[in-house]
């Protein structure tokens, strides 16, 4: 084979593989969005929010479902469920965000990430001047 031959063959083998990274990269990609943006989206997407203390919550364990209400930053309430077990520090969070697709006014969420309170913040109280 002439040099030509094998600097196309290693060009063609090389923009393959850019291709298919850059599909990968775009179909793992998740964006942040709110509830409503979601519901007319037909990807995973990222919603932070709050949980409603107030709304009805419960954990299945015959189907390991967790059902809660969550209220995105722009105020819109949706009803969230999530195939796995109750987070240990769901109750004590101060947001949380969760990651999946909405679907007939339902979010379904993959992964639920808990933002806590954190212990470790400084207090005007325990800060010791050195």
């Amino acid at each position: 084979m002439t040099k030509y031959i094998k600097f196309i063959i290693g060009g063609v083998i090389i923009a393959v593989f850019l291709v298919v990274g850059f599909m990968t990269l775009l179909k793992n990609k998740v964006e942040y969005t709110n509830f409503n943006d979601a519901k007319i989206k037909t990807r995973t997407v990222e919603v932070k929010g709050a949980y409603l203390r107030d709304k009805e919550s419960k954990f299945d364990p015959a189907t390991t479902t967790f059902e809660f209400y969550m209220r995105d930053d722009y105020g819109t309430e949706m009803k969230v469920i999530y195939a796995g077990a109750k987070p240990n520090n769901f109750d004590d969070a101060e947001a949380c965000v969760v990651k999946g697709i909405a679907k007939d006014g339902t979010f379904y969420a993959k992964d639920i990430l808990m933002k806590c309170p954190s212990k470790y913040e400084a207090n005007g109280n325990n800060i010791k001047n050195q």
